[in-house]
């Protein structure tokens, strides 16, 4: 992934926008760096498509600045921003072949570049995209990936200072969505060109941002790299948005700077790590103790990992098979139903559980985060 500069290109400050009674954008501020891949990640209406629209000009705010290279952009019209958009639907024209959409937006320009000029552009711009060759074709005569690279080569012709992506693969099935996420993270890295993201598909998020916005209702509730929003989320919404996880609800029993201990609803007593970042917990409140699937170990019942600081018998109510790992649904009596991921090369050498088969879950206080529960 591209490194971001220090100096930012994009400046949100306090930036808001109500439509009617309604605030889809609640006082948000953000610094986006030169050449950083930024994502706004949330559920629908939680105001990640609205931003999108105000830095592209296509909503005006209702507060706040957007400032672009260090200058106020919140009255111009959106062919005057130079930033580029590409659209959920690709949105090309169909009566066009490939280069006469690509070249489109350079055939607009006041005064329009010389002929020769942009055809050289829409060859290099092919290039870039690895359409070479493609040029005469029609967008009916394309796979998705390729109409997507000729969407990408529509809004990078103009040079843009910034690239908008509105859920552009959303439309994919999953492994072309895969492969286009690899293409478009190279493709960023090549060009150097600042990209902000707008999904609500974490794997998206997580396998191509420097930097992940988590937005609800309007506001961004934390942002880091994806690794720190994976492992040190503030509260459960965030943990819950990114990845899965096990959740026990509960108070603190016992609270100091490095462990923290819950009361489970169920009755039993977990002891796990406070996230950086996150609000003091004190003793009696209420909290979730958040445990990743993938961080819990399963064995036979009659052969339970003994190094372990949790061991917790059950039943395996479900497993699902999908390539890489195994999930597994395991059925306790002090805890509900906890879903475990057990990665193939585990399987290789133990014992594959079928449903019905009683079974030993165990991890290690380590692997624990005490959230706050919101």
């Amino acid at each position: 992934m591209s490194a971001p500069t220090k100096d930012p290109i994009l400046q949100l400050i306090d930036l808001r926008k109500k439509f009617g009674h309604v605030t889809a954008v609640d006082n948000v501020s953000l610094n986006i760096g030169d050449g950083e891949f930024l994502t706004l990640l949330g559920p629908s209406g939680s105001g990640k498509t609205t931003i999108l629209n105000m830095i592209a000009g296509f909503e005006f705010p209702t507060g706040g600045d957007v400032i672009l290279q260090g200058r106020s952009i919140n009255s111009l019209l959106p062919e005057k921003r130079n930033i580029g958009l590409v659209f959920q639907n690709y949105a090309l024209f169909p009566h066009m072949n490939v280069a006469d959409n690509i070249a489109y937006g350079l055939r607009q320009r006041s005064p329009k570049p010389p002929k020769q000029e942009i055809g050289k552009r829409v060859d290099e711009t092919l290039e870039m995209v690895r359409l070479s060759g493609f040029g005469k074709r029609r967008d009916w005569e394309l796979s998705g990936g390729q109409q997507q690279r000729v969407a990408l080569a529509r809004a990078l012709i103009n040079h843009p200072t910034v690239l908008l992506l509105d859920e552009p693969l959303a439309a994919l099935d999953r492994k072309l969505r895969r492969e286009m996420q690899m293409e478009l993270q190279t493709l960023q890295r090549d060009v150097g060109i600042t990209f902000i993201l707008v999904t609500h598909d974490q794997e998206e998020a997580l396998s191509m941002s420097d930097t992940i916005c988590i937005m609800q209702e309007g506001q961004i509730i934390q942002s880091g790299s994806p690794r720190e929003l994976y492992d040190e989320p503030i509260n459960r919404y965030v943990a819950d948005f990114v990845g899965k996880t096990n959740f026990f609800n509960g108070k603190v029993v016992d609270a100091n700077n490095s462990r923290l201990s819950v009361k489970s609803e169920f009755g039993p007593v977990l002891v796990g790590v406070p996230s950086k970042g996150a609000p003091l917990l004190k003793n009696g409140s209420d909290a979730c103790v958040a445990v990743r699937p993938e961080m819990i170990s399963i064995s036979a019942a009659d052969d339970p990992d003994h190094q372990a600081d949790i061991n917790i018998a059950g039943q395996v109510k479900n497993r699902i098979f999908l390539g890489e790992h195994s999930e597994y649904l395991i059925t306790t009596e002090g805890f509900g139903d906890v879903l475990v991921l057990s990665p193939k090369t585990n399987e290789s050498n133990r014992i594959i559980f079928a449903p019905g088969d009683q079974v030993s879950i165990s991890w290690m206080s380590e692997a624990v985060l005490v959230l706050e529960d919101t």
